[in-house]
């Protein structure tokens, strides 16, 4: 054996090791993070993603443009991953999260080369991380439930250089209002499900058109045109089984042998239709929304019964009619009692940019509510609705974890200048890990302040000046293009927004710095061996992501 190649790996497999893996990996995240750090920010600028189909989105919410990308590359996941996780969690700063990312791995590039071995960088950006959340929770102000303006500024600060700016105002109103309704609140805990504010889009109309409503919007019209179309104080019954004949469970054979036996049978099957529009009457229901089919027949009993029914109804707005009306939702129609039923001031047919939908609104204390979003173009409902997204994530996040940190990237500055504090405190090379991770936090107002045409260097030189004479909410004004106090100017974000991007970054950071040896094996039955990602410069493109 000796001189031999021992082969492990099939054929056409390559592997990348060393230096070069972790090279590889840092180009790729770093071309992510640079693709989207343009976006961030009210001054930030938008993207034109522009898929198979030729179907466009144009946008610069983060989460959006990172879902549309076609990311193959291993590490370029990893950082979409980090976008997903912060948008689930608190429902905005994934660009922050990202762009964060992306220079903590540049930072620790430079380490790198310098020699510094890896898990000298991991452990120190471990212990910089969690110093960072002990300090964002000590710079961080408490927020109350009932702090509507606060929360509105939040919101505000949130839809700031989406597509729905101009009606600011008008939709951070409606999410507090939104958020509040839903919230389930319990000894001095709010829990807040965001899938129960149903955003319906619609176009035609203005932003300004947009409206909440207290109670469901279903996109659907009523099964029959002689029912009625508005149904005051209305009864709501839900159902989630086919008010229709259901066939037997066994295979059956009936054998009819003359006329009257057909007219008995169908006369029959007629009659048990009637009882089950009977069995809905009785329980004192004049509206039904059906989760399956309802039957012809079905439908002229309840049209001459005067019952508003609609079939077909998604499972998930169920849950929300349920929530909204108090109604339970009942599988047996035989079941069906006064008791399951739900109660609405309204629930009515309209036509909405030329189709039908049925509102069910006027509720006493719904738990469920929908944004009905209004927009001259699909364009600008989509973003619309991605703003309202934003808004509802941000006070959501601030109502659940009650404290807020001044944005304008001044709790950044703040930050790096504790997390370089401590840096001094800890002996050894792990010190050099801490100052690269509180210079990578001064990434944000960096950005903000290119992003608003501002001189980068210079903005970051007086924000540090000014936070070391304890001028410690001073940060980028982009409306002013200024450093200014963002206390004064009411610019305020959730602590959560900034807690969940560093955990998510770092963590990204730590498992990508730990990869030292890539194997890309060719698929089965493929001669043809993968292409392995670049570990060289970026050249005009992002490699191994497109």
């Amino acid at each position: 054996m000796a001189g031999q190649p021992i082969l492990v790996l099939p054929e056409g497999a390559q592997r990348l090791l060393g230096r070069d893996a972790q090279r590889s990996n840092i180009a790729v995240a770093k071309a992510i993070a640079n693709a989207i750090r343009t976006t961030l920010g009210p001054k930030g600028m938008d993207k034109m993603l522009v898929d198979d189909l030729g179907d466009i989105v144009i946008t610069n919410d983060g989460a959006t443009i990172l879902e549309e990308m076609t990311v193959e590359h291993p590490a370029g996941k990893m950082m979409v991953e980090v976008a997903k996780t912060q948008d689930e969690e608190v429902g905005d700063g994934t660009t922050t999260a990202v762009v964060l990312a992306g220079e903590l791995l540049k930072n620790a590039e430079d380490l790198l080369e310098k020699k510094i071995h890896p898990s000298v960088i991991i452990r120190g950006y471990g212990m910089a991380s969690a110093k960072a959340l002990e300090f964002l929770r000590e710079k961080s102000a408490d927020v109350s439930f009932d702090d509507d303006k606060l929360l509105k500024q939040m919101a505000m600060v949130a839809m700031t250089g989406k597509g729905a700016q101009r009606a600011g105002d008008h939709f951070a109103g409606i999410a507090v209002q939104a958020v509040k309704q839903v919230a389930d609140r319990s000894k001095g805990s709010v829990s807040i499900d965001s899938d129960y504010i149903k955003i319906e889009k619609k176009q035609g109309g203005d932003l300004i058109d947009t409206e909440l409503i207290n109670g469901i919007v279903i996109d659907k019209e009523r099964v029959h045109s002689g029912m009625p179309k508005k149904v005051e104080n209305a009864k709501v019954a839900l159902l989630d089984s086919a008010l229709e004949v259901k066939n037997t469970e066994t295979d059956a054979e009936i054998r009819i042998t003359a006329p009257d036996q057909l007219q008995a049978f169908l006369a029959q099957e007629e009659n048990m239709l009637k009882e089950m529009v009977d069995d809905i009457q009785k329980s004192g229901a004049n509206v039904l929304f059906c989760q399956k089919g309802i039957d012809d027949m079905a439908q002229h009993f309840l049209s001459k019964a005067g019952i508003l029914a609609v079939r077909r109804v998604k499972k998930s707005d169920m849950e929300k009619l349920s929530r909204a009306t108090g109604a339970t939702i009942v599988t047996r129609i035989q079941d069906l009692s006064a008791g399951d039923l739900g109660d609405a001031g309204l629930v009515e047919e309209r036509k909405i940019a030329g189709e039908d939908m049925v509102f069910v609104e006027k509720c006493r204390d719904p738990k469920a509510v929908t944004i009905l979003v209004r927009g001259g173009t699909e364009h600008v409902v989509d973003e619309a609705e991605r703003a309202l997204t934003d808004a509802i994530g941000v006070i959501s996040s601030a109502l659940e974890d009650k404290k807020v940190v001044v944005g304008g990237g001044s709790i950044e500055i703040e930050l790096a200048l504790a997390l370089n504090n401590y840096a001094k405190t800890v002996g050894g090379r792990e010190q050099l890990a801490i100052s690269s991770f509180a210079s990578a936090l001064e990434i944000i107002p960096r950005t903000l302040a290119e992003s608003a045409g501002m001189d980068s260097i210079d903005t970051l030189v007086e924000l540090r000046a000014k936070h070391e004479k304890g001028d410690k909410f001073a940060g980028v004004d982009v409306m002013g293009g200024k450093v200014s106090d963002m206390e004064k100017i009411h610019v305020f974000e959730p602590a959560k927004i900034k807690k969940q991007a560093i955990t998510s970054a770092s963590e990204a950071t730590e498992m990508i710095l730990r990869i030292d040896d890539i194997i890309a094996s060719s698929g089965k039955g493929s001669n043809t061996p993968p292409e392995m990602p670049p570990g060289g410069g970026m050249g005009g493109g992002m490699p191994g992501m497109m």
